[in-house]
């Protein structure tokens, strides 16, 4: 069996790991397939309340195995990595109702960078560095590049990055609201580890419903977007949470949210 996934569940927080360092984490068909099973099991694990991604040595993910397209005997083409790989883990990141954080490690490149900026919090050590890889190769942005990163951004910044191919620093990143925060090498895991624990231990369902909220803002128009925050709030409202929420504030102590 492959370990190009691996999965670490501990203290209410999985822990995805993409494992082909060798390549620095690029993905190949059965890593995509993998990823794709993991993000499933996590989200019907009752267990699981929130997710970290990551990669293993150097690198977070530098996108496509390059290797795979060129090898005729492996190349399954674009339209199946687009509609069979990488479209379905953007999907499943932004539908899946836990947060998720990406803990970028190492360089993110192509559509390494794209699915960590697909994640609801992205936090980079002061060595990462993200490049929108794809034009320096002759190709477009995928997994939701132009989606993400423009309205992350601004339309002038993203399509200069996405055409020049700039290497742009985790530093940067932050600045220009690329990703929620730029630390140290030395307090890049306690601060992951730390924001893991602390959405684990939050009212799960409200933050997925916070989710759902942002993901449709997207598109939404001002009046269907109040229209939803009214239907999920009473939903949020409806939730065992909600009622620990407001109990342990009106008696001044901690809540103890279980997630429902």
């Amino acid at each position: 069996m492959s370990n190009s996934i691996q999965v670490k569940i501990e203290n209410k927080v999985a822990t995805i790991t993409l494992n082909r360092p060798e390549v620095f984490n690029s993905f190949n068909r059965e890593m995509a397939f993998l990823l794709h099973e993991t993000l499933d099991a996590c989200e019907i694990n009752d267990d699981v309340r929130a997710i970290v991604l990551t990669g293993n040595g150097k690198a977070f993910c530098a996108g496509q195995d390059l290797k795979e397209v060129t090898d005729p005997d492996l190349n399954p083409g674009f339209k199946k990595i687009l509609e069979e790989h990488y479209n379905p883990i953007i999907t499943r990141l932004r539908a899946i109702k836990k947060p998720i954080i990406a803990a970028v490690n190492g360089v993110a490149a192509g559509a390494g960078a794209n699915i960590a900026l697909a994640c609801d919090i992205v936090v980079a050590h002061d060595k990462v560095s993200f490049i929108q890889a794809f034009s320096l190769i002759g190709l477009v942005p995928d997994s939701a590049g132009t989606f993400f990163l423009p309205r992350l951004i601004g339309f002038q910044k993203a399509l200069a990055l996405a055409m020049l191919g700039d290497k742009i620093s985790a530093e940067e990143a932050e600045k220009m609201g690329m990703i929620y925060k730029c630390v140290s090498t030395q307090e890049f895991e306690e601060t992951i580890n730390a924001q893991a624990l602390k959405l684990a231990n939050m009212p799960t369902k409200a933050l997925g419903l916070i989710k759902e909220l942002y993901n449709n803002s997207m598109t939404n128009d001002l009046t269907s977007q109040l229209a939803l925050e009214s239907k999920l709030q009473i939903e949020a409202a409806s939730t065992e949470d909600y009622a620990e929420g407001v109990a342990a504030f009106i008696e001044k102590r901690k809540p103890n949210f279980k997630g429902k």
